[in-house]
Protein backbone atom coordinates (compact mmCIF):
# COMPACT_ATOMS: atom_id res chain seq x y z
CA UNK A 1 0.00 0.00 0.00
CA UNK A 2 2.84 2.38 0.88
CA UNK A 3 4.54 1.69 -2.45
CA UNK A 4 1.36 2.44 -4.37
CA UNK A 5 0.92 5.76 -2.55
CA UNK A 6 4.54 6.70 -3.20
CA UNK A 7 4.20 5.71 -6.86
CA UNK A 8 1.03 7.80 -7.12
CA UNK A 9 2.74 10.83 -5.65
CA UNK A 10 5.76 10.49 -7.98
CA UNK A 11 3.53 10.00 -11.00
CA UNK A 12 1.38 13.01 -10.11
CA UNK A 13 4.49 15.18 -9.68
CA UNK A 14 5.90 13.96 -13.00
CA UNK A 15 2.60 14.69 -14.75
CA UNK A 16 2.41 18.14 -13.17
CA UNK A 17 5.89 19.17 -14.32
CA UNK A 18 5.48 17.52 -17.71
CA UNK A 19 2.32 19.56 -18.26
CA UNK A 20 3.94 22.79 -17.08
CA UNK A 21 7.02 22.40 -19.29
CA UNK A 22 4.93 21.21 -22.19
CA UNK A 23 2.82 24.35 -22.03
CA UNK A 24 5.92 26.56 -21.81
CA UNK A 25 7.74 25.06 -24.81
CA UNK A 26 4.60 24.81 -26.94
CA UNK A 27 4.41 28.57 -27.48
CA UNK A 28 7.09 31.03 -28.53
CA UNK A 29 7.26 34.72 -29.45
CA UNK A 30 6.58 35.45 -33.11
CA UNK A 31 6.91 38.39 -35.46
CA UNK A 32 3.68 40.32 -35.04
CA UNK A 33 1.80 41.28 -38.18
CA UNK A 34 0.75 44.95 -38.31
CA UNK A 35 -2.74 45.15 -36.82
CA UNK A 36 -4.91 47.80 -35.26
CA UNK A 37 -3.25 49.04 -32.09
CA UNK A 38 -3.19 52.12 -29.90
CA UNK A 39 -3.21 55.51 -31.60
CA UNK A 40 0.29 56.99 -31.34
CA UNK A 41 -0.33 59.83 -33.81
CA UNK A 42 -0.41 62.60 -31.22
CA UNK A 43 2.50 61.08 -29.33
CA UNK A 44 4.62 61.10 -32.48
CA UNK A 45 3.54 64.64 -33.30
CA UNK A 46 4.79 65.86 -29.91
CA UNK A 47 8.61 65.95 -29.89
CA UNK A 48 10.53 65.43 -26.68
CA UNK A 49 10.76 68.55 -24.58
CA UNK A 50 14.21 69.78 -23.58
CA UNK A 51 13.87 73.41 -22.45
CA UNK A 52 17.04 75.37 -21.88
CA UNK A 53 16.22 75.93 -18.25
CA UNK A 54 18.04 74.73 -15.12
CA UNK A 55 14.69 73.63 -13.69
CA UNK A 56 14.54 70.82 -16.27
CA UNK A 57 16.99 67.99 -16.77
CA UNK A 58 17.71 64.26 -17.05
CA UNK A 59 19.28 62.68 -13.99
CA UNK A 60 20.04 59.25 -12.57
CA UNK A 61 20.16 57.41 -9.25
CA UNK A 62 21.50 54.10 -8.03
CA UNK A 63 19.02 51.33 -7.30
CA UNK A 64 19.57 48.85 -4.47
CA UNK A 65 21.57 46.52 -6.72
CA UNK A 66 23.81 49.34 -7.98
CA UNK A 67 22.06 49.73 -11.34
CA UNK A 68 21.88 53.28 -12.65
CA UNK A 69 18.33 54.31 -13.54
CA UNK A 70 17.40 57.57 -15.25
CA UNK A 71 14.53 60.01 -14.83
CA UNK A 72 13.30 63.34 -16.11
CA UNK A 73 13.66 65.90 -13.34
CA UNK A 74 11.69 69.14 -13.05
CA UNK A 75 12.32 71.30 -10.01
CA UNK A 76 11.57 75.01 -10.11
CA UNK A 77 12.58 77.41 -7.36
CA UNK A 78 11.04 76.41 -4.02
CA UNK A 79 10.36 72.86 -5.25
CA UNK A 80 11.40 71.30 -1.94
CA UNK A 81 8.30 72.86 -0.37
CA UNK A 82 6.00 71.24 -2.93
CA UNK A 83 4.84 67.62 -3.28
CA UNK A 84 7.18 65.27 -5.13
CA UNK A 85 5.39 63.49 -7.98
CA UNK A 86 7.06 60.27 -9.13
CA UNK A 87 5.77 59.38 -12.62
CA UNK A 88 5.60 55.84 -14.06
CA UNK A 89 5.24 55.35 -17.81
CA UNK A 90 3.10 52.86 -19.70
CA UNK A 91 4.14 49.51 -21.16
CA UNK A 92 6.70 49.50 -23.94
CA UNK A 93 7.57 53.15 -23.43
CA UNK A 94 9.84 55.28 -21.24
CA UNK A 95 9.95 58.17 -18.78
CA UNK A 96 10.22 60.89 -21.41
CA UNK A 97 6.56 60.22 -22.11
CA UNK A 98 5.94 62.78 -19.36
CA UNK A 99 8.37 65.52 -20.40
CA UNK A 100 5.67 68.01 -21.36
CA UNK A 101 3.32 67.23 -18.46
CA UNK A 102 6.15 67.37 -15.94
CA UNK A 103 7.26 70.77 -17.22
CA UNK A 104 3.75 72.20 -17.11
CA UNK A 105 3.31 71.11 -13.48
CA UNK A 106 6.51 72.77 -12.25
CA UNK A 107 4.64 75.45 -10.28
CA UNK A 108 2.72 72.90 -8.18
CA UNK A 109 5.16 69.99 -7.79
CA UNK A 110 8.66 68.69 -8.16
CA UNK A 111 8.60 65.83 -10.67
CA UNK A 112 10.75 62.76 -11.22
CA UNK A 113 9.55 60.76 -14.24
CA UNK A 114 11.31 57.43 -14.00
CA UNK A 115 12.31 55.22 -16.91
CA UNK A 116 11.64 51.82 -15.42
CA UNK A 117 14.25 49.06 -15.37
CA UNK A 118 14.21 47.07 -18.61
CA UNK A 119 13.04 50.08 -20.65
CA UNK A 120 14.43 53.13 -22.37
CA UNK A 121 17.33 53.78 -24.70
CA UNK A 122 19.89 51.14 -23.68
CA UNK A 123 18.56 48.91 -20.89
CA UNK A 124 20.51 45.82 -19.84
CA UNK A 125 18.62 43.61 -20.40
CA UNK A 126 15.62 45.02 -22.25
CA UNK A 127 12.21 43.74 -21.18
CA UNK A 128 13.39 41.92 -18.06
CA UNK A 129 14.15 42.36 -14.36
CA UNK A 130 16.06 40.19 -11.90
CA UNK A 131 13.08 39.13 -9.79
CA UNK A 132 9.38 39.74 -9.29
CA UNK A 133 8.95 42.95 -7.31
CA UNK A 134 12.15 44.66 -8.42
CA UNK A 135 10.30 47.60 -9.99
CA UNK A 136 8.71 48.36 -6.62
CA UNK A 137 12.14 48.23 -4.96
CA UNK A 138 13.50 50.66 -7.56
CA UNK A 139 10.69 53.15 -6.89
CA UNK A 140 11.29 52.84 -3.16
CA UNK A 141 15.00 53.56 -3.69
CA UNK A 142 14.14 56.74 -5.59
CA UNK A 143 11.75 57.87 -2.87
CA UNK A 144 14.33 57.04 -0.19
CA UNK A 145 16.39 60.02 -1.36
CA UNK A 146 13.70 62.32 0.07
CA UNK A 147 13.15 63.44 3.69
CA UNK A 148 10.56 61.33 5.53
CA UNK A 149 8.37 64.43 5.89
CA UNK A 150 8.17 65.01 2.13
CA UNK A 151 4.75 64.48 0.57
CA UNK A 152 5.06 61.79 -2.11
CA UNK A 153 2.56 61.36 -4.93
CA UNK A 154 2.83 58.35 -7.24
CA UNK A 155 1.47 58.95 -10.76
CA UNK A 156 1.21 56.20 -13.35
CA UNK A 157 -0.24 55.83 -16.83
CA UNK A 158 -1.65 52.53 -18.14
CA UNK A 159 0.68 49.76 -16.89
CA UNK A 160 2.45 52.46 -14.89
CA UNK A 161 -0.89 53.10 -13.19
CA UNK A 162 -1.15 49.39 -12.48
CA UNK A 163 2.35 49.51 -10.99
CA UNK A 164 1.26 52.39 -8.76
CA UNK A 165 -1.65 50.24 -7.54
CA UNK A 166 0.71 47.31 -6.96
CA UNK A 167 3.14 49.56 -5.07
CA UNK A 168 0.34 50.72 -2.74
CA UNK A 169 -0.52 47.11 -1.91
CA UNK A 170 3.08 45.99 -1.39
CA UNK A 171 5.79 46.29 1.24
CA UNK A 172 6.59 49.92 0.33
CA UNK A 173 3.03 51.20 0.16
CA UNK A 174 3.43 53.36 3.24
CA UNK A 175 5.94 55.58 1.41
CA UNK A 176 3.27 57.37 -0.66
CA UNK A 177 0.69 59.89 0.47
CA UNK A 178 -1.55 59.87 -2.60
CA UNK A 179 -1.75 58.50 -6.14
CA UNK A 180 -2.79 59.71 -9.58
CA UNK A 181 -3.88 56.92 -11.94
CA UNK A 182 -4.22 57.69 -15.66
CA UNK A 183 -6.21 54.87 -17.33
CA UNK A 184 -4.52 52.21 -15.17
CA UNK A 185 -4.16 48.55 -16.13
CA UNK A 186 -5.63 46.38 -13.34
CA UNK A 187 -5.52 42.81 -14.70
CA UNK A 188 -6.09 41.15 -18.02
CA UNK A 189 -9.44 39.76 -16.83
CA UNK A 190 -10.63 42.88 -14.99
CA UNK A 191 -14.03 44.05 -16.29
CA UNK A 192 -12.48 47.30 -17.51
CA UNK A 193 -9.89 45.63 -19.77
CA UNK A 194 -10.82 45.28 -23.44
CA UNK A 195 -9.70 42.09 -25.27
CA UNK A 196 -5.97 42.32 -25.97
CA UNK A 197 -6.03 45.80 -24.42
CA UNK A 198 -7.42 47.13 -27.67
CA UNK A 199 -4.98 45.21 -29.88
CA UNK A 200 -1.94 46.36 -27.91
CA UNK A 201 -0.84 43.01 -26.46
CA UNK A 202 -0.23 39.41 -27.50
CA UNK A 203 -0.14 37.18 -24.44
CA UNK A 204 1.56 33.79 -24.71
CA UNK A 205 -1.25 32.18 -22.76
CA UNK A 206 0.09 28.63 -22.60
CA UNK A 207 3.44 29.91 -21.34
CA UNK A 208 1.65 31.97 -18.72
CA UNK A 209 -0.15 28.90 -17.41
CA UNK A 210 3.03 26.81 -17.36
CA UNK A 211 5.10 29.48 -15.62
CA UNK A 212 2.33 30.08 -13.09
CA UNK A 213 2.33 26.35 -12.33
CA UNK A 214 6.09 26.38 -11.71
CA UNK A 215 5.89 29.54 -9.58
CA UNK A 216 3.16 27.89 -7.49
CA UNK A 217 5.68 25.26 -6.34
CA UNK A 218 8.51 27.74 -5.86
CA UNK A 219 10.37 27.27 -9.17
CA UNK A 220 11.51 30.59 -10.68
CA UNK A 221 14.33 29.36 -12.92
CA UNK A 222 12.35 30.13 -16.08
CA UNK A 223 10.84 33.49 -15.06
CA UNK A 224 13.02 35.30 -17.61
CA UNK A 225 11.15 33.76 -20.55
CA UNK A 226 9.07 36.06 -22.74
CA UNK A 227 5.35 35.85 -22.06
CA UNK A 228 4.03 39.10 -23.55
CA UNK A 229 4.53 40.90 -26.85
CA UNK A 230 3.53 44.50 -27.51
CA UNK A 231 2.03 45.51 -30.82
CA UNK A 232 3.99 48.72 -31.34
CA UNK A 233 2.84 50.43 -34.57
CA UNK A 234 5.30 50.42 -37.45
CA UNK A 235 5.33 54.22 -37.61
CA UNK A 236 6.71 54.27 -34.07
CA UNK A 237 9.38 51.65 -34.71
CA UNK A 238 10.55 53.32 -37.93
CA UNK A 239 10.63 56.81 -36.42
CA UNK A 240 12.99 58.70 -34.13
CA UNK A 241 11.38 57.24 -30.99
CA UNK A 242 11.59 53.62 -32.14
CA UNK A 243 14.94 53.11 -30.40
CA UNK A 244 13.20 53.70 -27.06
CA UNK A 245 10.51 51.06 -27.61
CA UNK A 246 10.38 47.76 -25.70
CA UNK A 247 8.46 45.02 -27.51
CA UNK A 248 8.67 41.94 -25.24
CA UNK A 249 8.30 41.33 -21.53
CA UNK A 250 9.53 38.44 -19.45
CA UNK A 251 7.22 36.72 -17.00
CA UNK A 252 8.92 38.35 -14.02
CA UNK A 253 8.85 41.87 -15.48
CA UNK A 254 5.22 41.56 -16.47
CA UNK A 255 4.31 40.26 -13.02
CA UNK A 256 6.23 43.14 -11.46
CA UNK A 257 4.45 45.72 -13.62
CA UNK A 258 0.83 44.94 -12.70
CA UNK A 259 -1.32 44.63 -9.59
CA UNK A 260 -1.39 41.18 -8.02
CA UNK A 261 -4.00 38.65 -9.08
CA UNK A 262 -6.27 39.88 -6.29
CA UNK A 263 -6.05 43.36 -7.76
CA UNK A 264 -8.90 44.73 -5.67
CA UNK A 265 -6.83 44.01 -2.55
CA UNK A 266 -4.11 46.25 -3.98
CA UNK A 267 -6.75 48.84 -4.90
CA UNK A 268 -8.03 48.75 -1.31
CA UNK A 269 -4.54 49.66 -0.08
CA UNK A 270 -4.37 52.85 -2.15
CA UNK A 271 -4.07 56.15 -0.30
CA UNK A 272 -6.41 58.96 -1.48
CA UNK A 273 -6.21 58.94 -5.28
CA UNK A 274 -7.39 60.59 -8.48
CA UNK A 275 -8.26 58.41 -11.47
CA UNK A 276 -8.54 60.00 -14.92
CA UNK A 277 -9.38 58.17 -18.15
CA UNK A 278 -10.27 59.27 -21.66
CA UNK A 279 -13.85 58.62 -22.70
CA UNK A 280 -12.53 57.24 -26.03
CA UNK A 281 -9.97 54.89 -24.46
CA UNK A 282 -9.17 52.04 -26.87
CA UNK A 283 -7.62 49.73 -24.25
CA UNK A 284 -9.96 50.06 -21.27
CA UNK A 285 -13.63 50.71 -20.54
CA UNK A 286 -13.18 54.11 -18.94
CA UNK A 287 -16.62 54.37 -17.36
CA UNK A 288 -16.12 51.01 -15.64
CA UNK A 289 -13.36 52.07 -13.27
CA UNK A 290 -15.49 53.81 -10.67
CA UNK A 291 -18.10 51.07 -10.03
CA UNK A 292 -15.38 48.42 -9.99
CA UNK A 293 -12.91 50.15 -7.70
CA UNK A 294 -15.55 51.50 -5.32
CA UNK A 295 -16.13 47.88 -4.36
CA UNK A 296 -12.73 48.02 -2.66
CA UNK A 297 -12.28 51.63 -1.48
CA UNK A 298 -14.00 54.99 -1.11
CA UNK A 299 -10.72 56.94 -1.32
CA UNK A 300 -10.92 57.64 -5.05
CA UNK A 301 -12.00 60.60 -7.14
CA UNK A 302 -12.88 59.69 -10.74
CA UNK A 303 -13.00 61.77 -13.93
CA UNK A 304 -13.63 61.07 -17.61
CA UNK A 305 -12.09 63.34 -20.23
CA UNK A 306 -14.24 63.63 -23.34
CA UNK A 307 -12.85 63.03 -26.81
CA UNK A 308 -9.56 61.60 -25.52
CA UNK A 309 -8.03 58.16 -26.13
CA UNK A 310 -5.72 55.95 -24.11
CA UNK A 311 -2.39 57.63 -24.86
CA UNK A 312 -3.72 61.15 -25.29
CA UNK A 313 -5.01 61.35 -21.73
CA UNK A 314 -1.46 62.14 -20.56
CA UNK A 315 -1.21 65.30 -22.68
CA UNK A 316 -4.79 66.49 -22.20
CA UNK A 317 -5.12 69.97 -20.71
CA UNK A 318 -8.18 68.77 -18.80
CA UNK A 319 -6.07 66.00 -17.26
CA UNK A 320 -3.49 68.60 -16.25
CA UNK A 321 -6.19 70.72 -14.61
CA UNK A 322 -7.48 67.72 -12.66
CA UNK A 323 -3.97 66.85 -11.49
CA UNK A 324 -3.41 70.45 -10.39
CA UNK A 325 -6.63 70.37 -8.40
CA UNK A 326 -5.60 67.10 -6.75
CA UNK A 327 -2.13 68.39 -5.83
CA UNK A 328 -3.39 71.70 -4.46
CA UNK A 329 -6.04 69.94 -2.42
CA UNK A 330 -3.60 67.61 -0.75
CA UNK A 331 -1.93 68.43 2.54
CA UNK A 332 0.91 66.28 3.78
CA UNK A 333 -0.29 63.37 5.90
CA UNK A 334 3.14 62.75 7.43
Amino acid sequence: MGFKILFGIVFAAFAYFALAFGLIVSQRPTSLEPTESLDFSRVLASPFLAPDDPAFGYKSFLAADGAELVYTHVAARGASQLPLVVMLHGSGWHGRQFDSLAWRLRDVAEVKALTLRGHGLKPRPRGDVAYIGQLEDDIAALIAEEPETREIVLLGHSSGGGLAVRFAGGAHGGLIDSAILLAPFLQYDAPVTRPGSGGWTRVLTRRVIGLAMLNAVGIHRFDGLTMLQLNMPREVLMGAQGKYATLRYSWRLNQSYAPRRDYLADVAALPPFLLVAGAEDEAFVAEGYEPLMREATEKGTYALVGGVGHLDVVESRETEALIREHLRGRGSTR
